[in-house]
């Protein structure tokens, strides 16, 4: 049987769960800089996305949620 206080079992979990939301965090930014190394390999995110048998959207969307998207040569003033 569990002989710790709910209390603490409780506040434990939350820091457990802290720990993970930062490790996820440091994967995603690592994941989107690998996506964005493999856009400047291969030439765009089609490419990259085919490569890796996924949406292209989920590696645009990661690469620009961690601001590591280039602009477009056809959009800078």
């Amino acid at each position: 049987m569990n002989t710790k206080p709910w209390r603490q079992r409780v506040h434990e979990e939350d820091e457990l769960l802290e720990q993970l939301r930062a490790q996820t965090s440091a994967a995603a930014e690592r994941r989107a800089t690998a996506f964005a190394e493999g856009v400047a390999e291969l030439g765009s995110v089609y490419k990259v996305a085919k490569a890796l048998d996924k949406p292209w959207t989920t590696v645009d969307q990661a690469i620009k949620k961690h601001g590591l998207a280039k602009p477009r040569p056809d959009t800078t003033p």
